[in-house]
């Protein structure tokens, strides 16, 4: 559990850009996906186009659309900047304030402007088009279409604060200070999502994804790597697959969505790399989806479907955990891996058969290997077998007190890196306290005069003292300082963590804060050597790496600790691939030959287990 975001200040909102063109944007579904995921707590940048309202509207004033055929046969909408108002007259009169209808009638505020006002994108013309009329060429240099130049994500960022949704449509600022630009909007869109570093960008067509044959709606293309969908592109599909490949430079999740939704689960997904190997596919699929905690939606439905198209039985519970289960026999083996991650994401990729990206560490490898595990093991007979992935493991572990609460079992394995070669049997219990002084004002001059600063600093220094006392073998730390204070009272603050080890009643640290205000407490586990749990797992260590097997007990904490909180008995160790020192920073990574091992020492420790 990540310490800075303990009682979590804010819970995080993931970042879903939205592009639909005006003919979905007369779709109820549309509406009613975007009020759902913002009653899940996401942002939304919705990103409109306009063609067919343009159409509409060029029609009511009785004036004809100009056309340009270019030199590749493709007809283009002319944009010269005497037809720009008219343009943007069709986004403000007809796109728009549909827009603002329909979010409005389901409750939610809207923001909704072409892109222009306060120069929220900005853009630059394109050269000069090469134009066929009759059997001559000719350049055409007044066509006031382009591309983004520029996304003004400070100020968008503040409107996505204050608004549930924020609605961009084109023409943009020109940066030549000419007329507006008009760009495509699937490309605005994937321009906007990489400015923002969204979690995810949605591109809703009217087909179910992209289609192998585009005369046949039942051919739709699940998933692509980069590269791959221009060979089944055509027509206006070209410009959506042209902004999908834009935004796999950045790190959202990208699909192709429809008809007529912005649901992933039945569209086409973008891939920014592909695994080197299919057993590497899953582990590859779930790192490059955005999941942290408090986003983890999109990552449960995908792996709900995969479960599913597998013929394992699965559910999203009401916490938002994915929960898989084979069997239905008394003795219980429960694999609780998690699947958020802490924030800050960048694109994921093999490297010489190593992977990097957010979470392949901590801990969706550990995950997948569950997952695959399942997959592949039919339980004996009077064993259950369930895999549950809970949500906000790094911020309030709410995921694992409901699995605590709902999921009982007679062995536990948790899903962290203890690395291929070992299994931790052990975490220190954690003790988090927040300690506040206050005292009245006077002049630090006084004699004896005792700020609440001064105080909270001989506060913390008893306390210590005291926890040593105690358990001379507990670690404590103070996590931050705060100060403050209004009218005649000084006020101070600290959070203090304890880390409880093994041997250590919690209940004796508990007394010796007291007086503070108790945020977290989970007391130390520890497993046995000999438990069968734990035999279980050396065998398979000797078995698969011809090591002596290491047994960790580990300082940290883990969904052990929660679990402990109710199950006292219950015997748990933790295990999964991966570094455990690279948990949270920039340099996650793991190579194959890791992964692998570590699936094979599971799925020999389980099946030991299981058959014991």
């Amino acid at each position: 559990m990540n310490n800075q975001e303990l009682a979590g200040i804010f819970p995080y909102r993931p970042l879903y850009v939205v592009k639909v063109g005006s003919s979905s944007l007369r779709h109820a579904s549309v509406y009613d996906d975007l009020a759902a995921l913002n009653a899940g707590g996401a942002r939304l940048l919705l990103v409109a186009g306009g063609a067919a309202d343009i159409a509409d509207h060029y029609a009511s004033i009785e004036r004809p659309m100009r056309m340009l055929r270019l030199a590749s046969g493709d007809e283009v909408r002319y944009c010269p900047p005497d037809e720009m108002p008219h343009i943007v007259a069709a986004y403000e009169q007809l796109t728009l304030p549909r827009i603002r209808d329909n979010l409005g009638q389901r409750e939610m505020t809207v923001f909704a402007t072409t892109a222009t006002p306060e120069g929220l994108v900005t853009g630059t013309p394109n050269r000069p088009l090469r134009v066929v009329e009759g059997d001559r060429q000719r350049l055409v240099r007044d066509h006031r279409a382009g591309v983004v130049s520029a996304v003004n994500a400070d100020r968008l960022r503040s409107l996505l604060d204050t608004f549930d949704v924020v609605c961009v449509s084109p023409p943009v600022t020109a940066a030549d200070g000419g007329a507006p630009i008009n760009v495509d909007a699937d490309v605005l869109a994937a321009e906007m999502a990489n400015a923002l570093d969204a979690d995810h960008l949605r591109l809703v067509t009217g087909t179910p994804g992209l289609l192998a044959d585009p005369s046949n709606r039942g051919s739709t293309l699940p998933q692509l790597c980069r590269g791959e969908g221009m060979t089944y592109a055509r027509g206006r599909m070209r410009q959506k697959v042209r902004a999908a490949e834009l935004a796999l430079s950045g790190t959202a999740d990208v699909a192709i969505t429809g008809p007529h939704t912005a649901n992933a689960h039945g569209g086409t997904r973008f891939w920014r790399t592909a695994a080197p190997d299919p057993d590497l596919d899953l582990l590859t699929r779930m790192v490059e989806i955005s999941s942290v905690s408090g986003g983890e939606r999109e990552l449960a439905l995908f792996l709900l479907r995969w479960l599913t198209e597998r013929g394992v039985p699965a559910v999203i519970d009401p916490a938002g955990n994915l929960v898989a289960t084979r069997g239905s026999g008394p003795r219980r083996l429960l694999m609780l891996g998690h699947l958020d991650t802490v924030p800050h994401r960048w694109p994921v990729a093999w490297d010489d058969a190593v992977l990097t990206g957010r979470g392949c560490v901590d801990a969706k490898a550990s995950l997948a290997a569950f997952l695959q595990t399942l997959v592949e093991f039919e339980p004996p007979e009077g064993v259950t077998v369930r895999v549950v992935g809970t949500v906000e493991e790094e911020r309030t572990a709410s995921g694992a007190l409901y699995a605590r609460d709902h999921y009982p079992a007679d062995a536990v394995i948790i899903g962290e890196p203890s690395g291929a070669g070992a299994v931790t049997i052990g975490y220190h219990g954690v003790c988090k306290v927040r300690m506040d002084v206050a005292r009245t004002t006077g002049h630090t001059a006084g004699r004896e005069r005792r700020t609440a600063a001064s105080c909270l600093v001989d506060l913390i220094g008893e306390v210590e003292a005291e926890v040593g006392k105690c358990s001379p073998e507990a670690l404590f730390a103070v996590l931050n300082l705060a100060t403050g204070g209004s009218g005649g009272t000084q006020t101070a603050s600290a959070v203090l963590d304890v880390r409880v080890p093994p041997g250590t009643e919690l209940d004796d640290v508990l007394s010796v804060v007291e007086d503070g205000q108790l945020l977290l407490a989970t007391p130390p586990v520890s497993t046995p050597r000999t438990d069968p749990l734990v035999r279980a797992f050396t065998r398979a260590l000797r078995a698969v790496t011809g090591a002596a097997p290491r047994l960790l007990a580990k300082k940290g904490s883990s969904d052990m600790n929660t679990l402990a909180t109710r199950w006292g008995g219950v015997p748990m160790v933790a295990y999964g691939p991966g570094d455990a020192h690279l948990d949270h920073t920039p340099d996650e990574r793991l190579s194959a030959d890791e992964y692998r091992q570590a699936r094979t020492v599971l799925s020999a420790a389980v099946r030991d287990w299981c058959v014991r």
